[in-house]
């Protein structure tokens, strides 16, 4: 079988040749070639000796997703649905807007964490992806959406909000992240990728060491009694647990605060006494929140809050000199909104016992 290179970071790459017997700087002129031409044809990258490109075509390759179905949404938002094989498939999310063009990014096909709000839960999990499937979904973006005035690909942000737990797949998650900022390969800021996590805290402790990007947590209730029932994982890893995790985080993250994030449910989350104990419980957290009006699923239990009840809530928030923003939704007409990403999965595990780490 041939090697799929999208798999390797810059450190693996470097190792791969070595062992065909190849100097280091053959990995570099083909980081360039993958990532900053986003060319997959070995054939076509002119400046490797012919040689060594006919060696390449015999022994690996440049593979990427399949693309099952694009959907474009009435304001932008474009959603495509991925083949990862054996039957799954999972969902990325381009945003453009004026200053930025944002991808949303998957982790897993499905994910065992099974949030009481998000529909990716619902379906179950079957697997981590792999490296290549992971930064595949940004190769394949950008070579669809081309290069901007400046040339410069058309995604300057990623997010690891798609589909799964990234923390779950931290291996994968952070050598795919190393393509991502690499000067060779994508060159993005640290500031410019996100991982969004529930709150996976060995593996957060690990990610500050390992390769420190922006945080963003998803938070969704002030008290642990709540959040034990929409985030599972708060049984395992509460509250308390938690925030000090993050508090540690912003040791070595390259922004000063961490990103709450919070899905406004009606009746549920969204009261001012809520805000209220929000506001004493993250009140030694350098923290942001951004506050998500539910986007609804079928056989969802919860309605979005109310507009007039998410500006009260904002209101304590920003009181207590709290940044807080109201994301707007972007894409829920073609389900691309935030919690609505299902795509397609075969779930291998058993849903009365799928949270592993249950105390």
């Amino acid at each position: 079988m041939k090697k799929n290179l999208l798999d390797l970071d810059a450190h693996a790459l470097s190792a791969y040749f070595a062992e065909m017997g190849e100097k280091p700087f053959r990995a570099r002129q083909l980081m360039r070639w993958i990532y900053r031409e986003g060319e997959s044809d070995f054939a076509a990258m002119t400046d490797i000796a012919a040689v060594l490109r006919n060696k390449l075509a015999q022994q690996a390759c440049i593979v990427v997703p399949e693309i099952l179905r694009e959907e474009l949404s009435d304001d932008g938002t474009r959603k495509w649905l991925l083949n990862v094989g054996t039957g799954n498939a999972v969902e990325a999310v381009y945003i453009p807007e004026v200053a930025r063009g944002t991808l949303c990014i998957s982790s897993q096909a499905g994910c065992a964490l099974d949030c009481s709000f998000c529909s990716t839960g619902k379906q179950g999990f079957n697997r981590n992806l792999s490296v290549a499937e992971i930064i595949g979904q940004l190769w394949w973006a950008n070579h669809q959406l081309g290069r901007n005035a400046e040339g410069n690909w058309a995604i300057s942000n990623v997010v690891m909000m798609g589909m799964g737990e990234p923390l779950l797949n931290y291996d994968n998650t952070v050598s795919a992240l190393r393509l991502m900022l690499d000067d060779l390969g994508y060159g993005l800021s640290r500031r410019r990728v996100t991982v969004s996590t529930s709150g996976v805290v060995p593996a957060m402790d690990r990610l500050r060491e390992d390769c420190p990007v922006a945080l963003a947590v998803s938070l969704h209730a002030p008290n642990d009694a709540l959040r034990d029932q929409l985030v599972p994982i708060n049984q395992k890893y509460p509250l308390k647990v938690l925030l000090a995790a993050c508090r540690r985080y912003l040791e070595r993250a390259p922004r000063d605060f961490i990103t709450f994030e919070y899905v406004m449910l009606d009746g549920v989350n969204d009261t001012v006494q809520h805000a209220h104990e929000l506001v004493r419980r993250v009140a030694d957290t350098p923290c942001k929140f951004n506050l998500i009006p539910f986007n609804p699923f079928p056989q969802s239990p919860y309605q979005r809050s109310r507009p007039e009840a998410i500006q009260r809530f904002r209101d304590v928030l920003m009181q207590a000199d709290i940044m807080t923003t109201t994301r707007k939704t972007r894409g829920d007409d073609i389900a691309a909104a935030c919690g609505q990403l299902a795509g397609q999965v075969l779930d291998k595990t058993r849903r009365t016992t799928r949270i592993a780490f249950h105390k």
